[in-house]
């Protein structure tokens, strides 16, 4: 069996989110409602995201809207710098600047306008022992 996976998000400002994600991020919509949409990557690939309100009619457990708290949404770049530049030049709402970070990404975030914050990264080395203090060295007993 086959299977897509993808967030579905209860947000609050439907239209204007949606439009974050397709002018900032680069993603097409793929289905379009009053109360939902769906966006691909770029290309048109499986289902990447999902965003509904809160006044949907399928009325899940939990259809409030999110409140911007305990989740990032990662999109990972080959070239970090150079989305800085584009998303700086298409006045994108970058809350957190380019940075190099030791874990070993550079990055920089954004957020949408139902507060979703929005981490763009590009994977580089780690800085010389980051991880060293992290990785067990003893199997866990978990």
């Amino acid at each position: 069996m086959s299977l897509d996976t993808y967030p579905l998000i209860t947000v609050k400002a439907l239209g204007e989110s949606r439009d974050f994600f397709t002018r900032f991020l680069g993603m097409s919509l793929v289905f379009e409602a009053d109360w939902v949409v769906m966006l691909a990557r770029t290309g048109g690939g499986p289902i990447a995201l999902g965003l509904m309100t809160a006044n949907h009619p399928s009325r899940p457990p939990g259809p409030e809207a999110f409140d911007g708290k305990g989740m990032i949404l990662t999109f990972q770049v080959e070239d970090a710098a150079a989305e800085h530049k584009r998303l700086l030049a298409a006045g994108a709402p970058i809350v957190y600047g380019l940075a190099e970070e030791p874990w070993g990404q550079r990055r920089l975030m954004l957020r949408d306008p139902s507060d979703i914050l929005v981490d763009v990264v590009e994977q580089i080395e780690p800085a010389a022992g980051f991880w060293d203090k992290y990785i067990s060295r003893e199997p866990s007993d978990v």
